[in-house]
């Protein structure tokens, strides 16, 4: 007996997807790429639903026998998919009795090689369905993988799964699908056969979607938060969302006495927050948030770098529990090279008017000591903190005795010889760090010759930890330094964001719409926009991240420079040119020790970009 080949069959009410003469249905991604792809309705999803036979051994040890699938949209069936497979094996009488598939009828049969290439096709863009789900797909991806095919992350809805929650014990002794097919008067009866199995689990599927539905259940993602473990109470707090729009924004959600718990952004608002009452999250201290929060408040944003910056500076005035970053901005470390006669280095936690230069801000202590002792590498100047007059008379400490110090504390050296090392320290800190550069660079070269790898990586992370934040810092205090930017970038609609900067912080956002002059619109934010001062040092008006992230929006493809007061520079020379070189080393210290032992390298003489 020949077995079949692949077939599709149209169903009597509509044609194939295939078929010109009817439109192809409109394709959903199998996986959820973000938060904000949630919320697709039911009646716009294309289903298939699939059903396997195999020898009865688990994925790796048996194999498929027969593939049936039949794909449903609305409530109708678009198509089928049904094939005999060759297993390559022979089938268990015990399998073969209760399946009526036998080794005859396989014999010329197509192998899983052949066969998965048309079922993935005919899959493809649909969410998969299958009774006892995990057993189907589990082969399904054994065999794409050991066959060398991409496996697509479909989106998956198990019908036992879901009838475990839906069907109570007095309605059905169990969820099996021949049980349920009973329940629900299925028009196919299921028989071990793979095409037959998957059309009654179409009927459960739509008699399970009746059930639901009248609970509130209308979403792909409404299902998967029903079929999921997710806790009554909070499957109870998606109203909390009802209020919200589809829009960009921020979003805070509050306890009874208000307190806010957590703020969070997102391009959708509403379906955002309704992912947090679904089995989307998983973070054990989200789901206590959740739990605790009674209200969302959400607060709509003109384009999405205003939801980021909004973002940014509520989590730093309400200091949510539940929010890990960004919370205290203001804890930031500074290198100052300090005003008196001997100056040096002092890690400090304020940028004060004092003509001093300053370096940072460093988002953690131990960063700064590491730049400071990249600083002290290149400059012998001291690290004492005695107070020092203008002839000094102390007693050298033991950093002059190893040469690590010029030692002004004797008077061996000048005020003015010493400050001939302070002028290149500050230098190094706002312009040309190559000195501290080449200092390390020769520092590393020394101890790899050695072989002393460990201290080599020691003085690398010196190296970047410096080298990092003169960058930042640079790129910061180039933007800060312009009294107003106005910036413009078209979307994908045809509109326009438009963004008014002021010494770093943004002080108005807004969006043009397609077809109108953008300028007019710009001159009304312009008019309106937060009046911002100048402050001291290159973060006086906005805190680090705001300015990074408004660099980062600034330098995307597109966004045009409309108005600017002051000029925007970084020095050609400056610390940025070194950061491509760091990049590698940085892999390198975090090898493990035999593999840097290969690896590491001086960084070399740097070359101008």
């Amino acid at each position: 007996m020949a077995a079949p080949s692949v077939v599709t069959m149209t169903s009597p009410v509509r044609a194939a997807a295939g078929d010109s003469a009817a439109p192809a249905p409109t394709p959903i991604r199998g996986v959820q790429h973000s938060f904000d792809d949630l919320g697709t309705l039911l009646r716009d999803v294309t289903f298939c639903v699939v059903d396997l036979e195999t020898t009865g051994n688990p994925p790796g040890e048996g194999g498929i026998t027969e593939i049936g699938a039949v794909k449903v949209r609305a409530g109708e069936v678009i198509a089928e998919f049904q094939t005999l497979v060759n297993p390559s094996e022979p089938i268990p009488s015990f399998i073969a009795v209760l399946t009526g598939i036998s080794d005859r009828m396989v014999a010329s049969s197509p192998r899983i090689e052949s066969v998965l290439p048309a079922f993935l096709e005919f899959a493809r863009g649909c969410v998969m369905v299958a009774h006892n789900a995990p057993f189907d797909m589990g082969f399904l991806k054994h065999e794409s993988l050991v066959h060398g095919y991409d496996w697509p992350d479909f989106t998956v809805v198990d019908t036992a799964l879901l009838a475990r929650r839906v069907i109570t014990p007095d309605e059905a002794p169990n969820c099996k699908l021949g049980t349920l097919a009973k329940l629900f008067r299925t028009t196919t009866t299921p028989n071990h056969r793979a095409l037959s199995d998957a059309r009654a689990t179409v009927d459960v599927l739509h008699g399970l979607f009746e059930r639901v539905g009248s609970l509130g259940v209308q979403t792909l993602e409404d299902l998967q938060t029903y079929s999921s473990r997710v806790a009554p109470a909070v499957r109870a707090k998606r109203h909390l969302a009802e209020s919200l729009p589809h829009a960009a924004g921020v979003y805070l959600f509050a306890d009874d006495r208000g307190e806010v718990l957590y703020i969070g952004k997102s391009k959708d608002l509403r379906t955002r927050v309704r992912s947090y009452f679904t089995a989307s999250e998983t973070r054990n201290r989200i789901g206590e948030m959740v739990g605790i929060a009674t209200t969302v408040r959400g607060i709509e944003c003109g384009t999405p770098l205003e939801a980021e910056v909004r973002e940014l500076r509520l989590i730093a005035e309400h200091k949510p529990r539940y929010n890990r970053k960004s919370k205290f901005p203001e804890r930031q470390h500074w290198l100052k090279v300090t005003v008196e006669p001997f100056p040096r280095l002092s890690l400090v936690k304020q940028v004060r008017d004092d003509a001093a230069e300053y370096l940072g801000p460093f988002s953690s202590r131990k960063t700064a000591e590491r730049a400071m002792a990249a600083l002290h590498e290149a400059f012998p100047i001291r690290q004492c903190t005695a107070r020092m007059s203008r002839t000094p008379q102390l007693s050298p400490c033991v950093l002059a005795e190893m040469g690590r110090c010029v030692a002004p504390c004797d008077g061996r050296i000048s005020m003015d010889s010493y400050g001939d090392f302070v002028t290149g320290l500050r230098a190094a800190l706002t312009g040309d760090p190559t000195p501290v550069v080449e200092a390390l660079d020769r520092r590393i070269e020394l101890l790899s010759a050695d072989e002393r790898f460990e201290d080599a990586a020691v003085h690398r992370d010196r190296l970047s930890a410096f080298v990092r934040s003169s960058a930042r810092m640079q790129r910061m205090a180039a933007v800060t330094a312009c009294a107003e930017i106005c910036a413009a970038r078209r979307t994908d609609d045809g509109g326009w964001e438009l963004h008014v900067i002021r010494r770093g912080r943004l002080a108005a956002a807004g969006f043009s719409p397609r077809g109108t002059d953008p300028r007019p619109h710009l001159e009304m934010l312009r008019a309106s926009a937060e009046t911002v001062l100048p402050g001291i040092g290159p973060v006086a008006a906005a805190s680090p991240e705001e300015i990074e992230l408004i660099l980062r929006w600034l330098e995307l493809p597109g966004v045009r420079l409309v108005e600017m007061d002051g000029t925007w520079t970084c020095p050609v020379g400056g610390a940025g040119r070194h950061l491509n070189r760091l990049e590698n080393a940085h892999s390198d210290v975090h090898q493990h020790p035999g593999e840097r032992r290969r690896h590491l390298r001086p960084l070399g003489p740097a070359r101008a970009g």
